[in-house]
């Protein structure tokens, strides 16, 4: 597997919330965050290390050999969140890497950090 992208920000909740979040994100329904695309599927817990870090199988019915590891760490009073988006050969091209790199910040540095509130 070959590192296609990687980010790393800050969500404002603490480690525990974030993990249970990426592991059931559908916890709290009054909080919807994973909202998919059509040629998105939701993802499968891969492994998980309470409250370390949770790799997910691929969102994408083109890539299905994609993962991506979240790894999560204490920080000022909430979670420094680092996604890490993995993918098999052929490595897709620069427009496709970019749409998953783009769709993974959505999800995670966008909708699920609006749901703590930012």
């Amino acid at each position: 597997m070959r590192e296609i992208g990687s980010r790393r920000r800050h969500q404002p909740a603490p480690c525990w919330a974030v993990f249970e979040d990426l592991c059931d994100p559908h916890r709290q329904p009054a909080r919807p965050w994973l909202h998919l695309l059509d040629d998105e599927v939701e993802p499968e817990i891969v492994d998980a290390v309470r409250p370390r870090y949770v790799t997910w199988s691929s969102l994408w019915t083109k890539r299905p050999d994609a993962s991506v590891r979240f790894d999560l760490a204490a920080a000022r009073g909430g979670t420094d969140l680092r996604w890490t988006l993995f993918v098999g050969d052929p490595v897709p091209d620069t427009g496709m890497i970019s749409h998953m790199r783009q769709r993974i910040g959505e999800l995670i540095n966008a909708n699920l950090r609006y749901t703590y509130g930012q």
